[in-house]
């Protein structure tokens, strides 16, 4: 699948949303998580130390989780045959969970004075920012890819 979404139809959008985004997240958020962890340790002494990062990237994984299964067996499926009459009530739900992962990741620049490492940082602090940067661009372009595109074509009906 190319990295360019096909935002003319809905079903190659739902199954691009899913090769591309659904995977990498699962891919990249558990060991962001255990990073943290890592850095929050090893650096607890330290001023600039994201206290609590690991705690909130752990259960973003749970509810992430819970959100692209919810999208996979019940939302896109119903896209992929055209819509269904209630469609509006899971996509209510979904941008309602978007707005808490917008939260979250509000929440990931607060910790993280908005992901700008201290002097010399470590490999690992390097590594985890560098990879949180990611994962909120990811999540960022995700969510505009539902909430601005593929939604509004089923909220209309």
């Amino acid at each position: 699948m190319t990295e360019t979404a096909p935002l003319n139809d809905p079903s190659d959008l739902t199954r691009h949303i899913e090769a591309r985004y659904h995977e990498r997240h699962r891919a990249h958020l558990p060991p962001l998580a255990r990073l943290a962890e890592r850095v929050e340790t090893v650096h607890a002494a330290d001023d600039a130390v994201p206290t609590g990062l690991s705690a909130l990237l752990h259960r973003m994984t749970g509810q992430m989780e819970a959100h692209m299964k919810k999208e996979e067996l019940i939302l896109f499926p119903a896209i992929r045959k055209g819509g269904v009459a209630g469609i509006e009530h899971p996509i209510a739900v979904m941008r309602a969970d978007h707005d808490d992962h917008d939260r979250d990741i509000t929440e990931i620049r607060r910790l993280t004075g908005n992901l700008t490492l201290p002097d010399g940082a470590c490999g690992s602090w390097t590594t985890l920012y560098a990879g949180l940067a990611e994962f909120i661009n990811d999540l960022t372009e995700h969510m505009r890819l539902e909430n601005d595109v593929l939604f509004p074509q089923f909220e209309r009906r």
